[in-house]
C-alpha cells in the first residue's frame, strides 16, 4: 500500500460524527477546520489544551474526559487519533479499519489509512497538497508548496481567470494607511481581478502599478466635474463602469466608512441598483500612531480613545465636534485632517480645561517610506507644526499615551 500515492478527495463532514483522540497540540490545530466544516466533532482525552477546553465550553465540540476505549469510533465516519500513548493508538487504528473510519494518526503516518494535507484558503478556494511519494514524504515541501499558491491567489501574482460569468458590481475596499502590505487579503485579490480601478491618492498607490495592463486606472482627485460635484462625479463613475458589465474596485485609503465617505457611495450604488461589496480596511486612526510607536490605549494611562475629524475649526459654524466634552475626556484624542487647524483645536481644548501640558504628536505620511513624528504638547503645538512643516496626510495624537512608547516626550 504504501508504493501506491494518496487518493485525494474532500470530505463532507457537516452533522456527520467525527471522533478526536488526544486533546494536545494536535488537535488544536485540527479542530478549527473540523469546527468550520460543520463536523459532529466528540473529542475523547483526559486533559486538553485552554484553547480546546475554549471549544468545549463553546459548545463547538463535545469532550468525554477520558482516555480511549474499544467502541468510541463506532459511530465515526472520520478519526484524528492524536494520543500520546502508542498502544491506545494502535488499538483505535484497528477499530477505524474494522469499522472503516479512516483515521489520521499524528505519531505515525505509514499506519494511517488517511493523510491530512498542506491546506490554506483563498476566497471560494481551498488549497490542499499532498506528497505522492509515500515513502519520501517532506511537511515543510508540501506547507511550502501550499503558501506559495495561496499567496499568489491572494496577491494577484496567480491569477485564475473566472471561466463563469461574473456578476457586475463595485467592490469599495479600504487600502489601509498607506503601506501597500497593510491592504487585506480580500482587498488585494479584488484589486488583482478588477478591469476598473477608481482610486483616491491616499490609497495604497503602489499597488496601483501591479495591475495587468488592460485595467483602467482613473485617478477619483482627476474625475471631470462639469455641472457636479466631486463626490457625484465619482458616483456616476462608478456607476457607469459597473453598468458596462465590468468588476469596479473603488480603493480608498484607510477604511471606507472612517471619514471615506463609503456610504455615499453605496447609497448612490444601491439607488442604481448596483451590487455593492464593502470591504474593511485598517484605519490610520489606530495604525499610524502604532507605527510611529503610540498606542491609542495603555494599561493605566488611557482607557479609551476617541476620532475626530477636524478638516473644520472648532470655531466653524458647520463643526459637528463637541470640543468642551472632548476636553474633558482623560483618555486619547485621535484627529484627522487637522493639520492646518491645529491650532486653534489646541486652543479650545486648553480654554476648556485641559492641560497645556498634554503631550502629542503628529505623524505624517504614516506606515510609508516617508513617515516622521514630531512631538510637542498642546500649548507648542501650532508652532511646532509650523517651524517642523508638517503637511497633510498626517495623524494628530493627544494624550499621555504619546509619552508611553520609546519616542515620547516623557
Amino acid at each position: 500500500m504504501a508504493e501506491h500515492p494518496a487518493y485525494p478527495v474532500g470530505l463532507r463532514l457537516a452533522g456527520r460524527r467525527v471522533v478526536v483522540l488526544g486533546g494536545g497540540q494536535v488537535a488544536q490545530r485540527r479542530l478549527p477546520a473540523l469546527v468550520a466544516a460543520g463536523a459532529d466533532i466528540r473529542l475523547v482525552s483526559p486533559e486538553a489544551t485552554p484553547s480546546v477546553e475554549a471549544m468545549a465550553d463553546s459548545g463547538e465540540i463535545t469532550w468525554e474526559r477520558r482516555p480511549y476505549a474499544e467502541g468510541d469510533l463506532a459511530d465515526a465516519w472520520y478519526a484524528l487519533i492524536a494520543t500520546s500513548d502508542t498502544a491506545a493508538n494502535d488499538a483505535a487504528s484497528a477499530e477505524g479499519e474494522r469499522h472503516r473510519v479512516w483515521c489520521v494518526r499524528s505519531d505515525d503516518a505509514d499506519r494511517a489509512t488517511a493523510w491530512t494535507p498542506a491546506t490554506g484558503h483563498s476566497e471560494g478556494v481551498t488549497v490542499a497538497v499532498l506528497s505522492t511519494d509515500a515513502r519520501h514524504r517532506d511537511p515543510r515541501h508540501t506547507a511550502a508548496i501550499r503558501d506559495a499558491v495561496v499567496e499568489g491567489l491572494r496577491d494577484g501574482t496567480l491569477v485564475a481567470p473566472h471561466q463563469r460569468t461574473r456578476t457586475p458590481g463595485v467592490a469599495l475596499v479600504g487600502g489601509g494607511p498607506g503601506d501597500p502590505d497593510l491592504i487585506t487579503v480580500r482587498g488585494r485579490r479584488l484589486l488583482a481581478e478588477a478591469d476598473v480601478v477608481i482610486a483616491d491618492r491616499l490609497g495604497p498607490r503602489d499597488l496601483l502599478a501591479e495591475l495587468p495592463p488592460h485595467v483602467e486606472v482613473i485617478d477619483a482627485a482627476k474625475i471631470p466635474y462639469g455641472r457636479f460635484m466631486a463626490q457625484e462625479a465619482i458616483n456616476n463613475a462608478l456607476i457607469e463602469h459597473a453598468k458596462q458589465g465590468k468588476a469596479v474596485v473603488r480603493l480608498k485609503g484607510g477604511d471606507p466608512f472612517v471619514f471615506g465617505r463609503g456610504m455615499e457611495e453605496a447609497q448612490a450604488l444601491a439607488e442604481a441598483g448596483i451590487a455593492c461589496t464593502v470591504v474593511p480596511g485598517i484605519s490610520s486612526t489606530i495604525s499610524v500612531p502604532g507605527a510611529a510607536g503610540i498606542p491609542v490605549t495603555h494599561r493605566g494611562v488611557a482607557h479609551e480613545f476617541t476620532v475626530v475629524s477636524g478638516h473644520v475649526a472648532p470655531d466653524d459654524e458647520r463643526s459637528l465636534v463637541d470640543w468642551p466634552s472632548l476636553a474633558k475626556l482623560t483618555g486619547t484624542l485621535v484627529i484627522l485632517m487637522g493639520v492646518d487647524k491645529i491650532g486653534k483645536i489646541a486652543g479650545t481644548l486648553i480654554a476648556h480645561g485641559k492641560s497645556p501640558d498634554t503631550p502629542v504628536a503628529l505623524v505624517q505620511e504614516g506606515t510609508t517610506a516617508a513617515q516622521r513624528r514630531v512631538d510637542a504638547t498642546l500649548a507648542t503645538v501650532a508652532e511646532v507644526a509650523v517651524a517642523e512643516e508638517v503637511r497633510p496626510p498626517a495623524v494628530i495624537v493627544v494624550g499621555e499615551v504619546v509619552a508611553v512608547g520609546p519616542h515620547g516626550t516623557a
